[in-house]
């Protein structure tokens, strides 16, 4: 008899495609029930506002008893029955970036330094908050008080700018041991708006200082109380690789990574939460790559894009309008090389736009 699997959080789509290949009956609580979630789940409820999730994950629990509960982004705090993954009480210290740059500086990991107000350039950050987006450099007063009231006036902390190479890791981790399954290079948005927002990953990541953010991985993750897969961020300079954050749950590099290794990365998150860590990192047997892309203009999409499910991913639904500038869907790509992954992320995209068009 399959086991069963409750996916939750603002985005769960690759964790349960993950589950769902597993072999796992899967059941989703996610805010854009793309359709491409909805086609491998068995029921699944969308929600608005993220105070609303955790009444949807009761509901959910309350239909069909599912025997684990994976949490994913806006849910790692979420009390829920049979968690699968890092307890609340783990995972809360690496959702405050201050408290993560304490963690990272009391074991001794190369990290960017913590500024004052007045050093300047700073790498602006809200404390909380997930994807880079809200991040941003600033070299003056004014653009510091000008971009804390586009946060909002959120409590923030400012970093030494470290200009290299965005990075991850995909770390397996239970009992206070780790494995660095494999290392990403992160795509970045870009441009005035959001640059430091989270597009995309090519796995592995072909700089040279990738073997060396593996080893702090394994460090960090060994020593972070999470259980299961978890992902920490990098930059890679020429000569260090700088730790960033730490994400206590799936990140949104899985897809890339299981495409490289061709495994079940939601497998091995299972065997890891149950003790059960694999003797050695799994070989890519290539170059996998995804990117978020953006609407170049306003449009709708007039058709129905399930089939193309081997090139795309979060699928929108005939009829789904887009303004200029939002984010639409993730296109995949691969290779033997970082450039024939390249090569085949743009031919993919070509017949996506296209197919959108028509």
């Amino acid at each position: 008899m399959s086991k069963s699997v409750l996916v939750a959080g603002f985005t769960t789509r690759h964790v349960a495609v993950s589950a769902a290949k597993a072999g796992y009956d899967v059941y989703a609580v996610d805010h854009f029930c793309d359709a491409d979630l909805t086609a491998v789940v068995k029921d699944h409820v969308a929600f608005d506002e993220l105070d609303e999730l955790p009444f949807a994950i009761e509901e959910m629990v309350s239909r069909h008893n599912p025997d684990y509960v994976v949490t994913t982004s806006g849910a790692e705090l979420l009390e829920v029955p049979n968690r699968l993954g890092t307890s609340p009480d783990a995972a809360a210290r690496f959702m405050d970036k201050g408290e993560t740059q304490k963690f990272f500086e009391e074991i001794g990991i190369p990290v960017p330094k913590r500024l004052s107000a007045g050093q300047y350039p700073a790498m602006a950050k809200t404390l909380s908050g997930a994807g880079g987006w809200r991040n941003a450099v600033v070299r003056s007063d004014e653009e510091l008080a000008a971009w804390h009231e586009f946060v909002q006036f959120e409590p923030y902390m400012l970093q030494e700018f470290v200009e290299g190479t965005p990075a991850s890791v995909c770390c397996l981790a239970a009992g206070g041991k780790a494995v660095a399954l494999c290392t990403n290079m992160q795509i970045l948005r870009g441009g005035d708006f959001c640059p430091y927002a989270f597009s995309g990953s090519m796995t592995p990541c072909p700089h040279p200082m990738a073997s060396r953010m593996a080893e702090i991985a394994e460090k960090i993750a060994a020593e972070s109380g999470c259980v299961g897969c978890m992902g920490i961020d990098f930059v890679l300079t020429d000569s260090e690789a700088y730790a960033i954050e730490i994400n206590p749950r799936f990140q949104g590099t899985l897809e890339t990574v299981e495409a490289a290794l061709g495994l079940s990365i939601f497998q091995l998150h299972a065997d890891a939460c149950a003790g059960i860590l694999p003797e050695r990192p799994a070989v890519p047997n290539g170059f996998a790559v995804r990117k978020i892309l953006t609407a170049p203009e306003d449009m709708t999409v007039k058709r129905d894009l399930l089939h193309l499910s081997d090139i795309i991913t979060d699928i929108p639904y005939p009829g789904t309008t887009f303004e200029k500038g939002q984010v639409m869907f993730s296109v995949t790509g691969c290779g033997k090389t970082p450039e024939e992954a390249l090569a085949s992320l743009d031919k993919h995209i070509s017949l996506a736009v296209q197919q959108i068009n028509e």
